[in-house]
């Protein structure tokens, strides 16, 4: 092998190993069998939630999870491999490739890294099935004002029936 090709090679296993470093989650995929028009919808609906999907040949994602402290991924780096990364949201390609797998036999979930550990497919399945960072920050919300809202009430109907005895 020549030193130009090492050196790109080199190179690829340092900007993969950056990616998973970077990353809040990286979902590993067997996307065989899927068409060009599902890997684009796929693609569009991982990027307008801020995720990229990457093919990387699978002795690059090897040496790169072995350089970022995720080796016990190497098992999942077999046949066509894709890659989905997120730095902002560590739910959001879970969700969205199990809901994509789960209309699209051809799309197989093979493992990936959460926040920092290496996950099972039944463990990204069910990060799959919880609530949006937004929708349990509603929930707390909620759940915090509640109290207040019916201490404002028992303040007022107090406030309203002392007015109808004084009058």
């Amino acid at each position: 092998m020549s030193k130009e090709t090492v050196a790109i090679k080199a190179k690829a296993v340092e900007e993969a190993t950056e990616r998973f470093n970077n990353a809040q989650s990286a979902i590993v995929v067997d996307y065989r069998g899927l068409t060009v028009a599902e890997v684009t919808d796929l693609r569009k609906q991982l990027r307008d939630a801020g995720v990229s999907m990457s093919v990387i040949k699978n002795k690059i994602l090897t040496r790169a999870a072995e350089k970022a402290g995720y080796a016990d991924l190497n098992d999942t780096f077999v046949g066509p491999t894709a890659v989905a990364f997120s730095d902002e949201d560590a739910i959001a390609p879970a969700k969205i490739l199990k809901k994509f797998a789960d209309s699209h036999d051809a799309l197989s979930l093979k493992g990936g890294m959460v926040e920092g550990k290496v996950a099972s497919i039944d463990e990204i399945n069910a990060y799959a099935t919880m609530p949006s960072r937004e929708d349990l920050l509603s929930m707390l919300a909620s759940a915090l004002s509640d109290p207040m809202r019916k201490i404002a009430r028992a303040v007022k109907a107090v406030a309203d029936k002392g007015d109808g005895e004084a009058a």
